[in-house]
């Protein structure tokens, strides 16, 4: 997967490649879908919701710089996986789920793998986690209309956040960086995620 997929796309950090390499993908797929773990294309995790491929997973954590002292939020928990990788690679991770099955599922498998780093609350993920924060950055793994407000409040000055920008069926894949009172935009490239459900995403 990071021989075949990621190095020849461009990922280059290498904490992030031995990131991937280490966290055992399978481990946070359907059984029936395990055949198709490495593969780079979204599966199904129930719920409506998606595990991303592989390269996006690296794509955003790359664009994260991550040095390992961070705390980091992140929105959509999902199965996990990416949750590993963050643990991997910063001090502290806050995530939230809207789904208990999800959240519940995740949880039990980083349990097992060893985590200690990593809490986890079933939410609105468009209002953040106001009482953990603020954080140093912010990953959120679900699309949104708009950058939701409570999140740029709590990113810490020179934080950054990246998330898929747009409605519909594809989006933009943006980082935010603050710098002050200051907002940066990047755009990195076209994507395709669930959406955001939450008070300050799509509407339910």
């Amino acid at each position: 997967m990071v021989e075949e997929q990621l190095i020849p796309r461009g990922i280059n950090n290498q904490k992030v490649l031995d990131a991937l390499s280490r966290i055992e993908r399978h481990k946070f797929i359907p059984e029936n879908l395990k055949k198709s773990a490495y593969a780079d294309f979204p599966l199904p995790i129930g719920e409506g919701q998606t595990i991303s491929q592989p390269y996006i997973v690296a794509l955003m954590t790359q664009y994260l710089g991550l040095a390992g002292k961070e705390r980091v939020l992140e929105v959509g928990t999902g199965s996990g996986y990416q949750t590993a990788i963050l643990a991997e690679l910063a001090r502290e991770i806050y995530s939230v789920e809207r789904y208990d099955a999800l959240a519940n599922k995740a949880e039990t498998v980083l349990n097992e793998l060893g985590y200690k780093n990593i809490k986890i609350k079933v939410g609105d993920g468009s209002l953040g986690w106001q009482e953990a924060g603020p954080f140093d950055r912010i990953i959120i793994t679900a699309a949104s209309p708009n950058v939701p407000e409570p999140l740029i409040e709590q990113l810490t000055d020179n934080g950054k956040l990246i998330l898929p920008l747009g409605g519909g069926f594809g989006q933009v894949l943006t980082l935010i960086e603050k710098k002050g009172d200051k907002i940066k935009t990047t755009d990195i490239c076209g994507c395709v995620f669930v959406p955001l459900v939450g008070k300050y995403g799509v509407p339910n």
